[in-house]
């Protein structure tokens, strides 16, 4: 008997996503909204099946919790990092300050406590695809966000056309951030990325820098709108033209 057309559910032809949770309830709950929202879904509930899966068929990004029954999800962080950038996006209810440092230091690009929100989630979701499927946007002459245009060839900057004079220390940060776009870098990240390897405590530095930045490219630096604060963590630079 011939199956009609509308019966046949058609299979997701999105990004691939690796869930790896050891909650079953948790599982099905992201599957069946990540599914519902046209991603393609694999899941894996140990830190063994997660790797033995991402090494079978690599996914586009990664979604993670870091308690898992035969091992930590840090572990699994820098496996990948070992091997390639895919995007990794750790959900855990560990929201403490040392493991989301942790976890960015490591390599991965978001942090994200349960309870959480499903269109939080996959709002970071499409925007970590959206900035790994431009992976020359860092070297491309120029890097606009809004009103901000960077000039990298020249290291000019402007914003709605005006020149901004930044410091060389000043644009190397601000750099950093626009080539890294909605991702959370920790402290440590961008002192070793602007000051050098040697640099990592001296996160004074940092802030003095970040300060300066924001009265300078920010409309309101008392309340920035881009360069923002991920508290006990780093910075992020909100942008949705990157």
């Amino acid at each position: 008997m011939p199956v009609s057309v509308n019966a046949v559910r058609a299979e997701p032809s999105g990004a691939r996503l690796l869930v790896v949770d050891d909650e079953p309830s948790m599982v099905r709950t992201l599957r069946t909204n990540l599914r519902g929202h046209g991603f393609q879904v694999d899941t894996a509930e140990t830190a063994g099946d997660a790797i033995a899966s991402y090494e079978r068929r690599p996914p586009d990004l990664v979604v993670l919790d870091l308690n898992l029954p035969d091992g930590d999800g840090f572990e699994i962080v820098r496996h990948i990092r070992e091997h390639s950038g895919t995007p990794i996006i750790v959900l855990s209810a560990r929201g403490g300050e040392h493991d989301k440092v942790s976890a960015l230091d490591l390599g991965a690009d978001d942090y994200m406590t349960k309870p959480f929100g499903i269109d939080e989630l996959l709002a970071r979701i499409r925007v970590a695809l959206r900035h790994v499927a431009r992976p020359g946007a860092g070297t491309e002459p120029r890097i606009r966000s809004g009103d901000l245009v960077v000039d990298l060839e020249r290291r000019e900057v402007r914003i709605g056309g005006r020149e901004i004079h930044l410091t060389p220390t000043e644009y190397d940060l601000l750099k950093v951030f626009l080539t890294n776009a909605n991702k959370v870098l920790t402290d440590r990240m961008l002192l070793q990325r602007v000051w050098g390897p040697d640099y990592g405590d001296e996160s004074h530095y940092l802030h003095v820098y970040v300060a300066r930045l924001r009265r300078k490219i920010e409309e309101d630096p008392q309340a920035p709108k881009h360069l923002t604060t991920e508290p006990g963590v780093g910075y992020r630079f909100r942008s949705e033209d990157l």
